[in-house]
């Protein structure tokens, strides 16, 4: 993500984590909250992730970026007709605070994706901020 992002024309700040975020990430992402910088968050869309999400948007008022049903279904069908490998949903999707039918849709779909399914759209979402 971060070099796609590099590529894209943008002012804003933009940080990127990789697996679970540590102390280090939320000690990272403070200092600017109490400036009163909002984020926009993206994850992967698995039960770790929607719980990592949860916590982002709680913690910090962030926008789910890309993390609608919408773009849940989309990915899930675009990488089944792509051919991509598809991961299966190994654990009880949990509810999104941000969107009630995102955990039915994802226990319906049965497919895990993450963030690389959705590299595309973000970059898109990227080039759009001002």
């Amino acid at each position: 993500m971060s070099t796609a992002a590099a590529d894209v024309a943008r002012i804003q700040p933009l940080v990127c984590t990789s697996g679970s975020a540590a102390a280090v990430v939320f000690t990272l992402l403070d200092a600017p909250a109490t400036t009163g910088c909002r984020f926009a968050y993206h994850g992967d869309f698995d039960g770790p992730g929607i719980a990592l999400a949860n916590r982002v948007v709680r913690r910090y008022e962030a926008r789910p970026c890309c993390m609608s049903t919408a773009d849940y279904e989309r990915l899930a069908a675009r990488s089944q007709t792509e051919g991509i490998r598809q991961l299966a949903l190994n654990n009880q999707p949990i509810s999104a605070d941000w969107d009630p039918d995102l955990a039915p849709a994802m226990t319906a779909i049965g497919v895990a994706l993450h963030e690389e399914a959705t590299l595309d759209l973000l970059v898109d979402d990227l080039s759009r901020q001002t």
